[in-house]
């Protein structure tokens, strides 16, 4: 290992370089890549007008009615890109941009949170399984970093190991999350192409549309797994030390 030594004495190269930081910058570049990909989706297909002249919050109740579900209220909320449902109160929450447009972009993600509310009626097992790691994926998201810092600062490895295990919940969750959104995207498909709510060229924009939304969730899967592997070498080099 190189070394510098000087006036103000001897310091291990290691305190000034951290090389496994270049996992933290390859998570980086994947979040920003998938971030600028579906961003630029959205807004080519937001600028595309649905022939059915349906807004995104009329969509959205005309599947939940088609697939039997009444008791989902629709809500319009503040922002972009912030839709979800909320499988505690059944409420799913619309933003600007997807609420009020009848763009193809705002019924293809509108139609994406109807198929969450699918899944929760179906009891679909992924989402279930993520609804019950909720909890400790929140406790090892916030706690993860401060006992593994801790670990390094006192050389203990039973919190190395604590903070590593924490981290390791959130990245299970991440895990999780993919089948569920991936799920969600073929449902909102399927219904819009069956239903005849769009045509097909519209569905091919729908599809582009939630492909590049799917891919911000595997980019970060991918820069917390990476982001792990590194808490894994960082304790196992101050277990050499």
């Amino acid at each position: 290992m190189t070394e510098i030594t000087g006036a103000i004495g001897y310091y291990p190269m290691r305190y000034y370089f951290d090389p496994t930081m270049i996992f933290a910058l390859i998570g980086l570049v994947l979040s920003l890549l998938a971030s600028a990909k579906v961003h630029s989706t959205v807004a080519k297909y937001s600028h595309i007008r649905s022939m059915s002249g349906l807004t995104g919050a009329q969509a959205a109740e005309r599947i939940l009615h088609q697939s039997g579900i009444y008791d989902v209220r629709i809500e319009h909320i503040r922002g972009k890109l912030n839709d979800h449902y909320d499988p505690r109160t059944k409420v799913l929450r619309l933003s600007d941009s997807t609420f009020f447009s009848d763009s193809v972009a705002a019924i293809g993600v509108s139609a994406h949170e109807c198929g969450h509310a699918i899944q929760h009626q179906k009891q679909y097992g992924p989402l279930v399984l993520r609804s019950t790691l909720v909890p400790a994926a929140n406790l090892g998201s916030t706690l993860a970093w401060p006992v593994f810092v801790m670990g390094l600062i006192f050389s203990m490895e039973p919190l190395l190991t604590a903070g590593i295990v924490l981290f390791g919940l959130a990245v299970l969750f991440q895990l999780v999350t993919l089948p569920v959104e991936f799920n969600a995207s073929s449902r909102a498909v399927k219904i819009l192409g069956n239903t005849g709510m769009m045509g097909t060229t519209e569905v091919n924009g729908v599809k582009k549309v939630l492909r590049a939304a799917a891919m911000t969730y595997v980019a970060s899967l991918a820069a917390s797994a990476l982001q792990l592997i590194r808490l894994i070498i960082l304790a196992g080099g101050r277990d050499r030390d």
